[in-house]
Parts: structure tokens; sequence; C-alpha cells
């Protein structure tokens, strides 16, 4: 290969800065799989993603000249000076491909709650090994300037003072950076609505608690649940100020929203009365589906359910259902498609395992069986080695095909399938 086609590789010192090492090419990884990073297999590193730095890590990378992987302990260039992995965290609407290449030193801790995309250095920028799956810019950072947030939220005040949904949202917005709030106080696309204090999952990557591992939640679960008549004002709000809105239940900083079923029902349907516009979707496990069908009534437009894996083993390996079967959610799925309502698979996305063919296979079964509207291909947000060794009984030896070879036989078998990253509006459906 030619060496100018190499991306090349980026690593950080013990301070967290980064660096590109010359003669040396960033590395891939999936599963047990290594790929040298090349630049016509990558894309820039989109606007709005993060770069981390992986302590208790060392960096694989591939020298160019031996054509052999090297895991690295020091800089090469500098043996005094320790180097550790750097990993992307993509912004919302790219799906990553493979991981950051790194080889854990004993004892490594648990990663923190965020997906670790392979990156590297190539012509003056970052690089990484991504795929863009949903083109609108529905939480391109670009487009939420904190003065305009700022201002929103300080009308919202005056609007609704009383809210308690509102105050959430707003330490959300101004304290987690959350984009869905960030869009709710500046009237674009999708405001979230959570509204549970529980669940029955106990998801290792769940983002808004965690108890003995080690890992803090990315943000704290919301501690009350809120009245109808709070969250009606605030979708009637958003829908009545915005084209093409969405409000969503089942957020990051939430629960199990079908554990809310008591005020969410009735909230749908205040809505109703006051506007016709703007759709109604929850994000769920779909773990009930008693619950699903009733809400489903009370006019609940479309449902995003959350898998890791259609293989039950896999599925409950990751969710660890509390109460309830992975059946059930298939349930919930073909209650869903008999009432006409819009359904999308929330897929969970690990370079390694939701690429080997033995996860593909049984995706194409499964939407032949169980029809959805669409997959959001969301990347995990979990530590990758602690995940493959999770799933290791059920992969054993994976044989992989690719993301981007994934999603190609995916698009051949179900054309009218749609591919994305975020809840649609109706008008898309």
């Amino acid at each position: 290969m030619n060496n100018q086609r190499f991306v090349k590789a980026l690593v950080a010192n013990e301070m967290g800065e980064f660096f590109d090492l010359d003669g040396y090419a960033a590395v891939g990884m999936a599963e047990r799989r290594l790929v040298p990073l090349l630049q016509d297999e990558t894309i820039p590193m989109p606007p709005g993603s993060e770069l981390f730095f992986l302590p208790s890590r060392r960096p694989i990378v591939y020298h160019i000249q031996s054509k052999a992987f090297k895991a690295l302990v020091h800089n090469p260039y500098a043996p005094a000076e320790k180097v550790f992995p750097v990993a992307a965290f993509n912004s919302p609407g790219y799906t990553i491909s493979l991981t950051s290449a790194y080889a854990e030193e004993p004892k490594a801790p648990l990663l923190p709650l965020f997906s670790y995309g392979a990156v590297g250095w190539a012509q003056g920028r970052f690089r990484v090994a991504s795929i863009l799956v949903d083109t609108e810019r529905r939480q391109d950072l670009r487009l939420m300037p904190l003065k305009k947030v700022k201002e929103g939220v300080l009308r919202l005040q005056d609007t609704m003072p009383s809210n308690r949904l509102r105050i959430h949202l707003e330490h959300c917005a101004l304290v987690y950076g959350c984009p869905a709030a960030k869009n709710f106080f500046i009237g674009r696309f999708e405001a979230p609505l959570p509204t549970s204090t529980r669940c029955n999952a106990k998801c290792w990557g769940c983002l808004s608690l965690q108890r003995h591992t080690g890992v803090p939640p990315t943000q704290e679960r919301i501690t009350f649940t809120p009245k109808p008549e709070e969250i009606s004002e605030i979708a009637v709000h958003h829908i009545k100020r915005t084209k093409r809105a969405v409000v969503s239940f089942g957020q990051g900083c939430e629960g199990e929203p079908l554990f809310a079923a008591q005020v969410i029902a009735p909230a749908i349907r205040q809505i109703r009365e006051k506007v016709k516009e703007g759709t109604i979707n929850m994000n769920t496990n779909a773990s009930l589906p008693a619950v699903v069908n009733r809400l489903l009534g009370a006019g609940l437009d479309s449902i995003r359910v959350s898998m890791n894996s259609v293989r039950k083993p896999c599925y409950e390996a990751y969710f660890r259902p509390q109460g309830y079967v992975f059946e059930d959610v298939v349930e919930s799925i073909d209650l869903a498609g008999k009432k006409g309502k819009f359904i999308s698979i929330n897929y969970l996305n690990m370079p390694g395992f939701t690429d080997s063919r033995t996860e593909v296979s049984a995706l194409l079964a499964f939407l032949k069986a169980h029809p959805v509207h669409m997959i959001q291909w969301r990347n995990l947000n979990f530590d990758p080695v602690r995940y493959w060794q999770m799933m290791a009984n059920s992969m054993q030896t994976p044989e992989l095909m690719g993301t981007q070879a994934m999603f190609e036989t995916i698009r051949e078998a179900f054309p009218r399938l749609k591919i994305g990253y975020f809840n649609p509006p109706k008008e898309n459906f």
C-alpha cells in the first residue's frame, strides 16, 4: 500500500496532549480484528465530535516499514514519554465502523459511557472510521448557540414559571449540554419529555443510573413524575412554534417511560385536544405490551424500540431485563405494526458484534418476520472490550462483514427500510 494512503497514528501523553507519529498508521479494532486506517476508507472528523485519551491502555499502531502491529507503551521518538490511545466520540448522525485500537493494562477500569471510534491524522485534519447515516442537522451544535438557548430559557421562565418539567429541561440544556433540550428552548425539531423515575432493565450502558460499576452516569435521572398538565404544556408549546415538530418520551435522563403511563396517556390526550399537528413519539424498551397498547390507543404516533441485538441471549445479556423477556419486546413491535403505527429500532451498534455475519443474518430474519419502518443506527456508549467479552458466549469467533457491507446487505434485502439516526416527523412516515 502506498504510504500516502495511510492515516497517521494519533496518541496522547499523560497530560492529555494529542500528537501524531511519523511512520505509524492509526489502527481500528473490531473484536479481534485490527485494521490500519486508510484515507479513502475514513472521513474527516465531523464538526462537534470530541477526542478522548484512554488511561490504563496502550495504543495499538501499525508500523508501516515493518508491516507489523505494535502496542506502544512509550513514544518511539521520546522513550521517556508514556503514550495512550486516542478515540473519537463522533457527532450525532454518524455510525462508527471501527473502534479505537488498544490493549488493556491489568486491572484497567471500565471506560465511561461513550463510544470510542477509531481516529487518526492525515493532510492536516483528524480522520475517523465512521459512516454518515443521517444528513439532518438536528443535533449540529453549531446551530445551537448558547446565547439563543439562554434567551429561550429566560422566555420560558416567564411563560411557564412553575412547570417542573421546564425546570428539569433547563438543567439538561445548560448543565448537561443535552442537544434535545437545547432544541426545545430554541424551537427546533424534537423536544424531550422525560417522565419516568423507574426502569425494569439494568442495562450495562444505562446513561442515568450506574450502581457498583465505578462508572458515573452521564446525566442524573429525573427525580419526579411530571403531571399531565406539565407535559402537555411543554409539548403544545413546542408543536405550535416548530414546523414538523416531534416530541418524545423516553430520554437518557429517565428510566423506562412505560412506567409513567398513568401520566403519559392523559398528557397525550390533552396534547391532541389542543393541537393536531406534531408527532408524539416514545423511545422505549417495549417491555410491557399491554401498556404499549394502551398508549398507542391514547394517540402515540410512533415508537422507537432500543435493542443491541435481535438474538434473545445477546439482548438479555446486555439489557438484563427485570420481570420481562425478549418475547415481550417483539410482541410490542407486532402490536404497533397491527395498529399502523410507525416503528423504529434504536439499534445499538458495536463494530465487531453488530457487523458479524451471525448478527446480520439474525437481523435480516427478524425484519422479515417483524416488519419495522426504520433502523436508527446509534453507537453503543459502552466499553468495547468489555462488551465483546460479555457477548463472547454468543459470538465465539465471529466472521465479520464490516459495517459498510452490512448496510449494503440490509438495503438490498429491504429497500424500503429507512436508515437513519433521528426520530422522523410524521410527514416523513
